[in-house]
């Protein structure tokens, strides 16, 4: 099918042309000692800690970067490809507060959350990949990372993105736990389970801590997210346009990078740029429209794999306005191709995360599945053979093609479709009525189907052996804050 991009090459050639001129003559700071000798063995003006990196670097880069990148499940299948005009939907990570569905109110994230949250998302059908959704408080701040990628090793079968601190160490410890899981370092090469999720300081600003994580990925043949993020107004220029200059300027430094490491590397870039404050509010808006599929038409163009931002709110509950801007983005992100699409979740701008949102996601994602499945047009879904036989002015009801595809059409969980006198009564009718009382409003059945879940769903667990090694990391990572 044909997805929509917001820029036509020419657009997108100016783009290119700007971002060049950047990286040549202002460049950026890498506070890496590695990264700027790989930089400057292969070309670029390095003065101190500046880089000027030239073109013909990053056309090399570009050429020889995967244009996909394949994620696997526990089981060593293939799970989602990241690349094309492939489409994958996620929750987001490390939100500090949690929108509780028990109770309705908003409550510091423990451990717990994140645990009920990875059992959540890997229940959901439409739901591709897994994050922390949550930042535990009650576990040692310094190693909290490493706790939130147990949990989910634990407890989804789906692919697993992480986000680390700032501590190479944290990468290097989620690595052995994933090593853990899969069966090995080459056997996590291979089929990688796993995907970091890494920020850098400014998009001009490669912390050293970032780079080191990039670089000892790229070598192992692991996946990284690489997120020189902005916000458009302090550390980008305010216009959508200048912001995309600068966030893909930092994009392309860290591909180079990669690709210096170890050519080939598997490298998924960040892809939306402009995100900015309201400046009225100096609240950082997530659900903007202005800058979205900006920069994800322009990856396209490049044919680098991407990582992009949907199913977000900046509501302060599961209500109209979350629904609505989680559809919103969400159906934005997949109409133009934006593959690993992830903060399903979200609410209040990132501080908040909600199981009930989760759900209603869940629904939602599933809508926009079914919308953009591709339209194959054989003899069986013309109908032609069941029209003649039924003829004009009767009814298909008892035709035998009806009763073939009569559960072809996407079903929701939570999204009611009962009578009204149905739905008075909590009668049967579809998977949202199922233990629900009557008259429950959108948000209630979400809560409901949030407790079905966690009665009823978990990942199966782990061989004792992997366990048993996700148990030593954790016990070796909170003896090093100890002896630190």
């Amino acid at each position: 099918m044909q997805f929509f991009s917001r820029l036509d090459d020419e657009q997108c050639e100016r783009l290119h042309d700007a971002t060049l001129r950047v990286l040549e003559r202002t460049g950026l700071i890498v506070d890496e000692p590695e990264g700027l000798g790989l930089l400057g063995a292969a070309g670029a003006r390095v003065d101190g800690n500046v880089v000027r990196v030239p073109a013909e670097l990053v056309d090399w880069a570009l050429s020889v970067a995967p244009k996909a990148v394949t994620l696997y499940g526990r089981d060593g299948q293939p799970a989602l490809l990241c690349g094309g005009h492939e489409y994958s939907f996620g929750a987001g990570s490390d939100c500090m507060y949690c929108f509780d569905h028990r109770t309705g109110e908003r409550r510091r994230a423990v451990l717990a959350d994140v645990v009920e949250a990875a059992r959540v998302q890997d229940a959901c059908e439409h739901l591709d990949f897994v994050m922390s959704l949550f930042t535990p408080s009650d576990v040692t701040p310094e190693v909290m990372d490493r706790h939130q990628m147990a949990a989910m090793l634990r407890h989804t079968t789906k692919p697993i993105v992480y986000v680390t601190m700032n501590d190479v160490t944290a990468h290097l410890d989620a690595t052995e736990m994933a090593e853990a899981v899969a069966g090995g370092p080459d056997a996590l090469a291979a089929r990688p389970l796993v995907a970091c999720y890494k920020n850098t300081l400014f998009p001009l600003v490669h912390n050293a801590e970032a780079v080191r994580t990039l670089l000892d990925l790229a070598g192992r043949g692991l996946p990284c997210i690489y997120s020189p993020v902005s916000t458009a107004g302090t550390v980008a220029p305010m216009t959508v346009l200048g912001s995309t200059v600068v966030v893909n300027a930092g994009v392309l430094a860290g591909l180079v990078m990669a690709q210096l490491k170890r050519e080939g590397a598997p490298y998924i870039a960040i892809g939306w740029a402009g995100e900015a404050l309201d400046m009225r509010t100096m609240v950082d808006v997530f659900s903007w429209p202005d800058h979205r599929a900006v920069y994800s038409s322009l990856l396209h163009w490049y044919g680098l794999p991407m990582w992009t931002l949907g199913g977000v709110t900046d509501g302060k509950l599961p209500d109209q306005q979350a629904a609505a801007e989680a559809a919103l983005t969400l159906l934005a992100d997949a109409v133009s191709g934006g593959h690993m699409i992830h903060d399903i979740g979200f609410m209040e701008s990132a501080y908040t995360g909600s199981l009930t949102q989760v759900v209603l996601c869940d629904d939602i994602a599933g809508w926009v599945k079914a919308f953009l499945k591709p339209i194959e047009i054989t003899d069986e879904e013309l109908g032609l053979d069941a029209i003649e036989d039924v003829g004009p002015g009767e009814l298909f009801l008892k035709h035998k093609h009806t009763r073939r595809h009569a559960r072809d059409r996407w079903q929701p969980q939570v999204f009611d479709r009962r009578s009204r006198d149905e739905w008075l009564a909590g009668g049967a009718g579809g998977p949202s009525a199922a233990g629900s009382a009557p008259g429950l409003d959108t948000t209630a059945v979400a809560a409901s189907r949030v407790e079905r879940i966690l009665a009823e769903h978990d990942a199966p667990p782990l061989p004792a052996e992997a366990d048993a090694a996700i148990a030593a990391v954790l016990e070796k990572a909170e003896a090093r804050v100890l002896l630190a």
